[in-house]
Formats: structure tokens, C-alpha cells, sequence
């Protein structure tokens, strides 16, 4: 079996008596989207925030390309190619999406913002800007203000910054989220291709894009991990429905 390149080994995280990640183990295997689900408060931002940097953890470990990273910061992670997106857009909506590209660039060169200027005519950084957004199908509205695009146009460009970071591995929470239809299965298509540069561990609510995407489900409740396997294996797990899928939800 390949070696996975993300590994969470026994991630514990308590908020006074709150248990928000009890016990957690999983892992993310080269080509392939792993899904993280569960109801809202099940911990899946708490874990993802643990994984990415931003939150360190009471027990545990995140291995990372063999390397135990749990002591790193976000951007020593993202520097090493752990490349994330935000269910809260974190753009800077004054600047244009090349602008926005190029400072995800910047910031795997470990660059500082006061030279903002003079990096705006750095040949390499402009390449691998453009590059980015050329792979998410920005290219045309790279002068365009990132306040005026479209919520889609908003989540490729997110995708687009942390591609610049040539990642990888990509965590992702809730892509899909605020999306039409039409977005959603431009998105899934595109998830789809990316898989096959970068594995993809997934949060995301929408469960036709999970079931459409995902090679493996990991399903979080209360904490903790109650189910993990294939598509079909989560579907038809008794306590996954009744835990979470519920009557209304129950494939």
C-alpha cells in the first residue's frame, strides 16, 4: 500500500469539559479525496485547525510527509506543501486576483508584505501566479478586484493561492459551500482533476459532492471517529445513518 502523506496519530483536543477531538486517527494516501463528515459541532473545524497549525493539540501527533510537524506553525506547514482553503474566504478583497495569487506565492518564499511593490514585478512570483490561475480558470480576470467576482469565481481563486504553494497535500473546508448548482459541479470536476496532483482531505457538507468525490469517508460525531472506509461502506453502516445520516438522510 502507498505510503500515506498526511498521518493524524491519536489527536486529543479538550475545551474545559468539552472533548472537541477525542482519539483521532486517519490518514491521506497520494490520489485521493478523503472526505471528512459530520453534523455541525461534531469537531471537524477544530480538527482541521489542528492539522493545519492553528490550533496545537493536548495528545497526539500530524505527521506530514513522514515528518512529525505538531509543533510547527501554519506556515512552516504550508511551506512544506500543506496547502489549505477556508470555509471563511480569507482573500484580500481590495487587491485583484493576480495580486492575491502573488502574495500565495510570496508566502512560500517566506516573503515579507512591505515589499509588496517590488514584488508585483518579480518575474518568478508573476509565473507562478498566473500559473495558478491559469489551473483553476481565472486567467481572463486576473486585473479584476477580488471584491467583484462572483462566490464561485471567489473559492477558484482560494484554490488558486494555495496552489501556488505548490502543495502536496490540500485540506479543504467546504469548498462547495455557498455555490449554485451549476458552481457545485464545476467545483466537483475540478476537485476531481486536483486529486490527482495533490490528495484532498475534505470537509464538506454537501453530501451528493461528498458521495460524487470521495475515495474514502471518515465520519466524525461528538468528537470522535465512528466510521471510516469507502463510499458504500459508510453508506450502509447502521451506526453512521443513525448517527448522523439519520431518517431524512439514510441513502
Amino acid at each position: 500500500m502507498t505510503e500515506p502523506i498526511l498521518k493524524v496519530e491519536g489527536l486529543s483536543k479538550a475545551f474545559g469539559a468539552l472533548e472537541a477531538s477525542r482519539d483521532i486517527w486517519l490518514d491521506l494516501r497520494p490520489g485521493e479525496i478523503h472526505a471528512l463528515i459530520g453534523p455541525n459541532g461534531a469537531g471537524k473545524s477544530t480538527l482541521i485547525q489542528q492539522i493545519a497549525g492553528g490550533l496545537a493539540p493536548d495528545r497526539g501527533r500530524v505527521l506530514f510527509d513522514g515528518r512529525d510537524v505538531t509543533a510547527l506553525s501554519t506556515a512552516a506547514r504550508a511551506r512544506l506543501g500543506l496547502g489549505r482553503t477556508f470555509q471563511i474566504s480569507s482573500l484580500a478583497m481590495e487587491y485583484t486576483v493576480l495580486q492575491n495569487a502573488v502574495l500565495g506565492a510570496l508566502g512560500r518564499r517566506g516573503g515579507v508584505f512591505r515589499f509588496f511593490r517590488p514584488v508585483m514585478r518579480d518575474a518568478a512570483l508573476l509565473k507562478a501566479a498566473r500559473a495558478a490561475l491559469e489551473q483553476v480558470g481565472l486567467a481572463g480576470v486576473e486585473r479584476v478586484r477580488t471584491a467583484e467576482l462572483s462566490h464561485g469565481q471567489r473559492r477558484q481563486l482560494e484554490v488558486a493561492v494555495a496552489l501556488t504553494l505548490r502543495p502536496r497535500a490540500f485540506l479543504m473546508d467546504e469548498p462547495m459551500a455557498g455555490l449554485g448548482a451549476e458552481g457545485t459541479r464545476a467545483m466537483t470536476a475540478f476537485l476531481r482533476r486536483l486529486k490527482t496532483q495533490a490528495p484532498i482531505l475534505l470537509v464538506e457538507h454537501d453530501m451528493d459532492a461528498v458521495f460524487a468525490l470521495a475515495d474514502r469517508i471518515s465520519v466524525l460525531v461528538y468528537g470522535g471517529i465512528i466510521a471510516s472506509g469507502s463510499v458504500q461502506e459508510v453508506r450502509g453502516d447502521p451506526e453512521v445513518r443513525r448517527a448522523y445520516l439519520g431518517e431524512e438522510g439514510a441513502p
